[in-house]
């Protein structure tokens, strides 16, 4: 236990720190930004300094301090306006040229890097960080963002594909839950699953410039069947042969109709 005097001599100290933590914290807890004033009531406050009434008179009448009446009256004097004045601070690394440079660069190819952007700025005399870049980007609408895997698609795959969903697009969402998808994909077990970065606006990750193809090759790999529908997966099975017409046609009545019976799908 601790004596009488050693726990008072705690609190006190304990009370003293409080005290002074209080008193340093108030002044910027309790500082609140003020409210500008209005370009009404700026015109106003000049209006009735040009008819004679002194700078508290207008101060009680407009319920303004008297300090803001003097400074609105001092600015109208000076610049014979009360509209805000052009804020000091410290100009754009960048120059307007320099911002649509790196703005084209980045639009033509997307996987452009930071350092690619700095080398190009200090040819041309100006020298920024990679901070700099991203800021100066960001203000642009640009973001850096990983980019989106998607298969690998020919052109006439691409017209294929927008022809069905044109066709279907208006078919009820019921008429979807009768239907099951099914396909099959080669995993690759030892494959690079490198990544790759590109600047890109919002809402444009599928864009063709802001995605990476991908194909089903490369060795350590496992070649997988599945299907699935509205109402949740189906079978999935392994495929260790080499696929052919045969074997996909085997494959479909022994998994795709047990699926669809398994899901509880409408017959047809």
């Amino acid at each position: 236990m601790i004596s009488r005097s050693s726990a008072e001599s705690v609190i006190g100290e304990y009370k003293r720190h409080l005290s002074t933590t209080s008193n340093s914290q108030t002044p910027n807890s309790t500082m609140a930004k003020t409210k500008e004033l209005s370009k009404d009531t700026r015109n106003k406050i000049v209006d009735l300094h040009q008819a004679g009434k002194t700078e508290s008179a207008i101060g009680k009448q407009l319920g303004v301090k008297k300090s803001t009446v003097g400074a609105i009256i001092r600015k109208w004097k000076t610049y014979k306006t009360t509209d805000n004045l052009p804020r000091s601070g410290a100009p754009r690394k960048i120059s307007p040229r320099g911002v649509k440079m790196i703005t084209r660069t980045v639009s033509k190819n997307p996987r452009t890097t930071r350092g690619d952007l700095v080398n190009d700025l200090q040819r041309a005399g100006t020298k920024v960080t990679k901070a700099t870049i991203s800021n100066t980007l960001r203000r642009q609408g640009l973001k850096s963002c990983s980019a989106r895997r998607v298969p690998l698609l020919k052109p006439v795959h691409v017209r294929a594909r927008l022809k069905f969903a044109r066709e279907h697009l208006d078919d009820p969402e019921e008429d979807w839950e009768n239907v099951i998808w099914s396909d099959e994909t080669k995993i690759e077990l030892f494959g690079k699953n490198s990544t790759c970065r590109v600047w890109r606006r919002k809402n444009a990750e599928l864009h063709p410039k802001n995605t990476i193809s991908t194909v089903k090759h490369g060795g350590g790999n496992i070649m997988l069947w599945g299907c699935f529908s509205a109402k949740g997966p189906g079978r999935l099975i392994r495929v260790k042969e080499r696929m052919n017409g045969a074997m996909y046609r085997e494959i479909l009545s022994k998994n795709l109709l047990p699926s669809a019976r398994a899901l509880k799908m409408k017959r047809g």
